[in-house]
C-alpha cells in the first residue's frame, strides 16, 4: 500500500526536473553534467516552465514537499533481499545432509518381534521395491509405533535408518507447529516434498499425537487444516505419483487412542506395532545389551536381576546401569580411602610425566599449572575427616596423575552394586497409582496358619517360581477374598503377602476409585488393571471390596452397577490377566455381587475366624516381643490371662491391650520421674511392664465383636460352606453344623 501510495504521488508531480539522474540525492546542486540549471524549485511552483514535464525514460525525482523517504526505499529492498534469502535457505535446505544415525539393531535388546516386523513392513521396500513392482502387490505406506513412554520406540526407528543406511528425515511434531496461519501447512508440505525429492528414504515423526487429534475434538481450526494436510501428504506418496520410488513414514506416539481415525486407515498407517513394557526375558536380553560396554566382575546372571525388575522399561533399565555404575565409582573410592583396596604401583613414566616432557614451553615462573599438580592440596587433614567428600579427596591428593591400565583392572561393577540401584531406581510405570511394598513379615503375624498356607500357594509361589505352574498347566492365579470379623488380621496378612512376593503392590482403599462424574469410576477401574498388567507381576489388593461391588438389584443405581461389571470384565474378561493377582478383603461378605465368587475370579474364599485360646497365646508372644517385660516367668502369667480371661477378643484386641498395658507403666514411670526429677534416659531404662498392667488392660478394654456378631459370622460361614477355615472357639461344633446344612 505504502509503494501504490508513494507511485500515485510521482504520477501527479509535475515538477520534476527531467535532466537530473535518477541516482541523484535530492539535495540541490550547483549544476549538472550538461552545465544546466540543477536548482529544484522554491515551494514546489507548479507555473516554472518545464521543458519536457514526464520523460519516459528517466525517473522522476520528487518533490520536497513529498519526498520518497529512504525508510520506504530500505523497506522495499529488504522485502527484497528476504525473498532472495528465502530461496536462498530453501536452497540450502534442499541440499542438507539427511545421514542415516549410527544407531545399530545390535543396540537394542527384547524387541524381537518387533523389529521383525519392521524388517518385513519397511526394509523390504526400501530395499527391493521391484519385488513389489513384479508382483504388483502395493507395499505399505506408513507403520505407526505406540507404547508406553520408554520403552524405544523412538530408538528402533533411528536402528532401522541406520542398518538400512538410507536418507532418514526426522521431526518432532510440535515444531511443526507455528503461530502464523498456514505456515504448520507449508512446513508439512516442505518436508514431505524433500522425502519426495530424496526417495527412496525414511521419514520419522515422533510424538505424532500432537498434530494429528481427532478432528470433531479438535479444539481450534488449525487442528482441523493440520490434520487435512497430513492426510493429503500421505494420499501423494503413492507409487503412481512417486516414479516407483518409495518413501516410508514411520510415526511414534505413547497416545495412539488420540489420533484421528482417518489416519489409521489402510493405504495411510497400514500397520501399528505395540512395544508393551518388556517381560522378564525381555528385560534380561536388555540388561545384556547395556552391560555389553560396562566393566563387570565376574559371571553375572542377568535372569535374577530381571526378575527384580517387573514393570520396567528399556529406559528405567538404562537408568539403573546408570545408578549401578555411580554407586560402583562411590565404593572404589571409599576402599581406596579405607585401605581395603590398593591400586598397584605404576610402571614406567606417568602419563602427567610425558605431558610434562612434550611440552616444556611452559616458563618457571608461571604457576598457574604446576608440575605435577595436586589437587585440594590446601585443605587441613582435619578438615577433611568431617567431609562426606574426604574419600574423593585423597584419591585425588594421591594420585594426581591419569591412572594406568594396570590400576585401572581391578576397577569394576558388582552385582551388589546393581541391588543398591534398585532401591535408587523408581520405574515410570510405578510413578503414579502404586504403593510402596509393606514392610510386615511373616515374623510379624501371630497363628493363621491355615490362611498363611492358602496364600503363600495362591500368590507368592506363583510369582516366585512361575515356570512350576505353567509346566502343569496353570497360567493365571486364582483371585482370593478374605473375610471374617473386623480386627482378626486380614488386612495384615495382605501386607505379609506383598512383601513375601516382592511384587509390585498396588493397594485400592475401599471407595476410592469413585467419582461423581459419569464415566470416571469405570476409568479408574480400567486404568488400575492396566497398570497392574504393565507391571507384571503385580499384586492388587481391594480393602473393604463390599463398598466398590455391592449386589446388583433394584435399589443399586446405574452408576454403581457399571463399576461392578468393569470389574467384572477386568477379573475375566478378554483381557489377560496373566501376571495380575487380585486379593480383596470384606467383613460383610454377603453384600458382595454373588458374580465376584464364582471360580475364575475370587474363587478362593478364606474365612478367617476370631482366635482360639492357643492362637490368642501366639499373637500375644508376637505383639510382646518388643515389650520390656518385669520378670521372667511374667510371659507366662500373660499367657495364662489371656487365655482364661480374652475369649472372644480378635487379634486387634489383643493388641489394644499390650498398647494399654504400656501407656499404664508409662504414666506410672513419669510419676515417679516428677518426684526423683532425674534425668530422663535413666528413667526410661527402668521402665517395664508388670502382669498388673496388663490385668488393668484388659479390665479396660472388652472385645470389640460382640456375641450376637460371632453368631451371625457362623451363620454366613454356614451359607458359604466349603470354606477353608481358622481359628475359633468351637470349631468341630461348627464343622459338623456346616456339613449338616451341606
Amino acid at each position: 500500500m505504502q509503494g501504490l501510495w508513494s507511485s500515485h504521488r510521482r504520477k501527479v508531480n509535475l515538477n520534476a526536473v527531467p535532466v537530473i539522474s535518477a541516482t541523484t540525492p535530492p539535495a540541490v546542486t550547483p549544476s549538472n553534467e550538461n552545465g544546466a540549471d540543477g536548482q529544484l524549485p522554491a515551494n514546489g511552483d507548479a507555473e516554472a516552465p518545464t521543458p519536457n514535464p514526464r520523460p519516459a525514460a528517466v525517473p522522476p525525482i520528487p518533490d520536497p514537499l513529498t519526498p520518497v523517504s529512504n525508510k520506504r526505499k530500505t523497506r522495499r529492498t529488504t522485502g527484497e533481499d528476504s525473498n532472495k534469502r528465502t530461496k536462498l535457505n530453501s536452497g540450502v535446505a534442499s541440499t542438507k545432509e539427511y545421514s542415516p544415525p549410527s544407531t545399530r539393531l545390535s543396540d537394542l535388546g527384547g524387541i524381537d518381534a518387533c523389529v521383525e516386523k519392521l524388517l518385513e513392513l519397511v526394509a523390504m521396500p526400501l530395499c527391493h521395491p521391484e519385488v513389489y513392482l513384479h508382483t504388483g502387490v502395493h507395499p505399505p505406506r506408513g507403520v505407526l509405533l505406540h507404547g508406553p513412554p520408554g520403552c524405544g520406540k523412538t530408538m528402533l526407528a533411528h536402528a532401522m535408518a541406520g542398518e538400512l543406511g538410507v536418507p532418514f528425515i526426522s521431526i518432532s511434531a510440535p515444531s511443526v507447529v507455528s503461530g502464523m496461519s498456514g505456515e504448520s501447512e507449508k512446513t508439512l508440505r516442505d518436508t514431505f516434498e524433500e522425502a519426495k525429492r530424496l526417495a527412496p528414504c525414511l521419514l520419522f515423526i515422533d510424538e505424532i499425537d500432537a498434530i494429528t487429534p481427532k478432528r470433531e475434538s479438535a479444539q481450534r481450526e488449525m487442528e482441523r487444516r493440520i490434520v487435512a494436510q497430513f492426510l493429503t501428504c500421505m494420499d501423494d506418496l503413492s507409487w503412481e505419483k512417486m516414479d516407483n520410488k518409495p518413501v516410508m513414514v514411520m510415526g511414534a506416539t505413547n497416545r495412539p487412542d488420540s489420533l484421528d481415525a482417518a489416519l489409521r486407515r489402510a493405504g495411510r498407517f497400514d500397520h501399528e506395532i505395540a512395544m508393551g513394557v518388556p517381560d522378564e526375558e525381555a528385560r534380561a536380553q536388555i540388561l545384556r545389551v547395556l552391560c555389553s560396554k560396562l566393566r563387570l566382575e565376574g559371571a553375572y546372571d542377568f535372569s535374577a536381576l530381571a526378575k527384580a525388575t517387573p514393570g520396567y522399561v528399556g529406559a528405567d533399565l538404562a537408568a539403573l546401569t546408570g545408578a549401578a555404575g555411580i554407586i560402583a565409582v562411590k565404593r572404589i573410592f571409599q576402599e581406596l580411602s579405607n585401605g581395603t583396596l590398593v591400586l598397584p604401583e605404576a610402571e614406567g613414566p606417568q602419563a602427567g610425566d610425558e605431558m610434562a616432557i612434550d611440552t616444556p614451553a611452559i616458563s618457571e615462573t608461571d604457576i598457574s599449572l604446576p608440575k605435577p599438580h595436586i589437587p585440594f592440596s590446601s585443605l587441613l587433614p582435619s578438615t577433611l575427616a568431617s567431609t562426606a567428600a574426604s574419600s574423593i579427596i585423597h584419591f585425588l591428593q594421591a594420585h594426581p596423575h591419569p591412572l594406568t591400565e594396570s590400576q585401572l583392572s581391578p576397577l569394576c561393577i558388582t552385582h551388589a552394586d546393581f541391588l543398591l540401584a534398585l532401591k535408587q531406581v523408581q520405574p515410570s510405570s510405578k510413578r503414579e497409582g502404586f504403593a510402596t511394598i509393606p514392610d510386615v513379615t511373616w515374623a510379624e503375624v501371630g497363628a493363621l496358619h491355615g490362611i498363611r498356607e492358602e496364600l503363600h500357594m495362591a500368590i507368592v509361589q506363583p510369582i516366585r517360581r512361575p515356570e512350576v505352574f505353567r509346566a502343569v498347566g496353570i497360567e493365571a492365579g486364582c483371585g482370593v477374598l478374605m473375610w471374617g470379623p473386623p480386627g482378626c488380621g486380614k488386612t495384615l496378612l495382605a501386607k505379609a503377602v506383598a512383601n513375601e512376593s516382592r511384587a509390585n503392590f498396588i493397594s485400592v482403599k475401599g471407595p476410592e476409585l469413585l467419582n461423581k462424574y459419569v464415566g470416571e469410576s469405570e476409568r479408574a477401574v480400567r486404568q488400575v488393571f492396566t497398570r497392574a498388567r504393565a507391571s507384571a507381576p503385580c499384586v492388587v489388593f481391594f480393602d473393604e471390596l463390599d463398598a466398590l461391588v455391592p449386589r446388583r438389584d433394584d435399589a443399586l443405581s446405574e452408576s454403581s452397577a457399571r463399576v461392578v461389571n468393569t470389574l467384572l470384565t477386568e477379573l475375566d474378561g478378554l483381557d489377560s490377566r496373566k501376571g495380575v493377582y487380585v486379593l480383596a478383603a470384606t467383613n460383610r461378605p454377603d453384600m458382595i455381587d454373588p458374580a465376584m465368587c464364582r471360580p475364575g475370579r475370587l474363587d478362593k474364599l478364606l474365612y478367617v475366624d476370631l482366635p482360639s485360646a492357643d492362637e490368642r497365646v501366639e499373637i500375644m508372644r508376637t505383639v510382646t516381643r518388643k515389650v520390656p517385660l518385669g520378670s521372667v516367668d511374667a510371659l507366662a502369667q500373660i499367657e495364662h490371662l489371656v487365655r482364661e480371661r480374652c475369649e472372644g477378643y480378635s487379634g486387634a484386641d489383643l493388641a489394644a491391650i499390650v498398647r494399654e498395658a504400656g501407656v499404664v507403666a508409662l504414666r506410672r514411670a513419669l510419676g515417679r520421674l516428677e518426684e526423683m526429677e532425674g534425668e530422663v534416659t535413666e528413667v526410661v531404662k527402668e521402665v517395664a511392664v508388670e502382669v498388673d498392667d496388663f490385668v488393668k488392660a484388659v479390665e479396660k478394654i472388652g472385645p470389640s465383636v460382640s456375641a450376637a456378631q460371632r453368631r451371625r459370622y457362623a451363620a454366613l460361614r454356614d451359607r458359604y460352606a466349603g470354606l477353608p477355615v481358622t481359628g475359633g472357639a468351637k470349631r468341630g461344633e461348627d464343622d459338623e453344623r456346616r456339613q449338616a446344612v451341606v
